[in-house]
């Protein structure tokens, strides 16, 4: 059932759509018409997208472009300014946008990577609230972002602390967001793998889940090529199992503009060239994301909703340049409206343990008696159309939080992760010290250059000897004071940032190294905790991923059959 435009009933169902369109003005080729066939397929995309986040879409004019063919399905949209050519960022809607915000990130490159841009971009979370009905709680908070661009593998990329800090940033945006009792969705191109710092920041503080990883939880943590893969002693992945499976949006064998030079002449000549899917795709990788996470407010009790598919998408040509429409594939989800009486957890499962087979039967009661035992619903879905699969766990009373002015998320990394983490920022803290020492040092250099310099013009008298010295001492200068300039107030400020940022991911460990006393902070989980909730906050492991599917398949099997559920599932077809 469609949702009122503005008012009225609000939708059962939400479409999210996010692209980065490369739409570098005088660097991206053939931008102007890869734009307006970008507008065009967003147009035509089936099933309608009804939130799109676009990235890179740098000019205005391209995104009135875009916004020229999809207003008919897209009505509402707004496009963010930011930094000195632009944040890139823009979001469409299905429906009103009430309020909205570019926020800018404290950490976002130097301004001496003038050839990179990120800095003079301003990089940022575009923040936008959409009402979809016509009650208070009818709300989707959206946030869409593009984070700082790796230059090199990690972990040897020196932006790698900024991409860190940033994914922390929109965390916090988004557990805010999801505070207030909103559901949120986090749309972009997050430049970092499913491996990374960065996204087990995000899905463990905001908290949110990857819609890609909770559908595909054995989907490629990185391309082939990267160590934690190859330790999965996996086959290396052909194109199409790298966009159906692994969720590959960059640097696939299937966009021309990852070809070689060679390739992409030929093709611009008008020559015909296509690739088998089944050919081997070792360097793509997923950049881009969607996270998707429920409101807990107290206050207000707000719909719940879950994932129920995810897909690639852009994967087809320009009908005239036969090129990929952008240099990324688009990433594409649905989210449904769950029944009355279920609620959606929105962070993943800790592992089973041996005790599941002991537990299984009193949370399928837990499951279809909710007035007694509330749930938490969750799914797996292994391909893009199949249906949601729960794991129910029982809901526990609020966590008591710590009394440091700011809630943090219930849900955190392990101790291990926070301390690379701040190992991250003070191996990038003393990389700045240093350079500020150097800048600084070089403006004191230049001014006692230049000095001498006008002291060897006063005692000279050859024009020419006059003219150089003039020169090279306003030379020096100019170069001493941009030196000095990024050293004392560039580079110091970027260290008081960091020095918060450190503070907060100390705080942080801190937290997940001492339990909370009073109510549980964790929900029980099926097999570990039964009806029970633990104390203290749940600590996120890599061991969180690996999870019982043929047991969650089996679960699922016997709460279809209960006429209590039943019941439900005709509800929640009924929306």
């Amino acid at each position: 059932m469609k949702g009122a435009e503005g008012g009225g009933e609000a939708p059962s169902s939400i479409r999210l759509f996010t692209y980065n369109c490369w739409g570098l003005k005088y660097i991206a080729k053939h931008r102007i018409e890869r734009l307006q066939a970008i507008g065009r397929a967003i147009a035509t995309t089936v099933p309608t997208p009804e939130i799109v986040g676009l990235q890179e879409c740098w000019t205005q004019d391209d995104y009135l472009t875009i916004q020229k063919h999809t207003r008919h399905i897209l009505p509402h949209g707004k496009f963010y300014f930011s930094g000195i050519f632009g944040g890139g960022l823009a979001i469409l809607s299905k429906w009103p946008i009430v309020e909205s915000n570019m926020v800018r990130y404290p950490l976002n490159g130097r301004p001496t990577a003038f050839f990179r841009g990120d800095w003079y971009v301003g990089k940022g979370v575009a923040c936008a609230t959409i009402q979809t009905g016509s009650r208070r709680e009818d709300v989707v908070e959206v946030f869409c972002t593009h984070l700082h661009a790796p230059y090199e593998r990690e972990p040897n990329d020196s932006y790698m602390c900024h991409r860190t800090a940033q994914a922390w940033e929109i965390a916090r945006l988004m557990r805010q967001a999801i505070e207030r009792g909103h559901a949120v969705v986090g749309l972009g191109d997050f430049n970092m793998t499913p491996s990374s710092l960065a996204h087990d920041l995000i899905t463990a503080h905001a908290p949110v889940k990857d819609a890609w990883k909770a559908l595909h939880p054995d989907s490629s943590l990185g391309a082939a090529s990267h160590p934690l893969e190859k330790e999965r002693r996996k086959e290396i992945p052909n194109a199409r199992y790298n966009l159906e499976e692994n969720g590959a949006t960059c640097d696939s064998v299937l966009n021309t503009w990852r070809w070689s030079k060679q390739q992409q002449k030929k093709l611009f000549k008008g020559e015909e060239i296509t690739i088998d899917p089944t050919t081997l795709d070792p360097g793509a990788k997923r950049l881009d994301y969607i996270f998707f996470g429920n409101g807990f407010s107290e206050s207000l009790r707000s719909s719940q909703w879950a994932i129920e598919s995810a897909r690639v998408g852009m994967t087809n040509r320009h009908p005239d340049l036969n090129c990929s429409l952008s240099d990324h594939f688009s990433v594409e989800a649905t989210i449904v409206r769950l029944p009355r009486g279920l609620t959606a957890i929105n962070h993943d499962q800790p592992k089973r343990s041996s005790t599941h087979e002991q537990t299984t039967a009193g949370a399928l009661q837990s499951l279809t008696n909710t007035s007694l035992h509330p749930t938490l619903y969750t799914s797996y879905n292994p391909s893009p159309t199949s249906s949601l699969i729960p794991v129910p766990v029982t809901r526990t009373p609020s966590p008591q939080w710590p009394s440091t002015g700011s809630r943090i998320s219930p849900t955190c990394l392990s101790p291990s992760r926070y301390d690379e983490i701040l190992t991250l920022i003070s191996t990038y803290m003393a990389r700045e010290y240093r350079q500020r020492r150097l800048r600084l040092g070089h403006f004191l250099l230049s001014i006692a250059v230049s000095i001498i310099c006008f002291i060897g013009i006063w005692w000279t008298n050859h024009p020419g000897w006059s003219f150089l010295l003039v020169f090279v001492s306003t030379i020096n200068f100019g170069g001493g004071i941009i030196d000095g300039l990024i050293g004392g107030l560039f580079v110091g400020s970027e260290i008081r940032a960091l020095k918060e940022f450190r503070w907060e991911i100390s705080q942080a460990k801190g937290i997940a190294e001492k339990p909370i006393d009073g109510e549980s902070a964790v929900v029980g989980s099926i097999g570990e905790q039964g009806t029970e909730g633990t104390k203290g906050l749940r600590v996120k492991s890599p061991e969180d991923e690996n999870k019982s599917v043929e047991t969650e398949k089996e679960l699922w099997e016997k709460v279809r059959g209960s006429e209590e559920y039943l019941g439900k599932e005709n509800v929640r077809r009924g929306f």
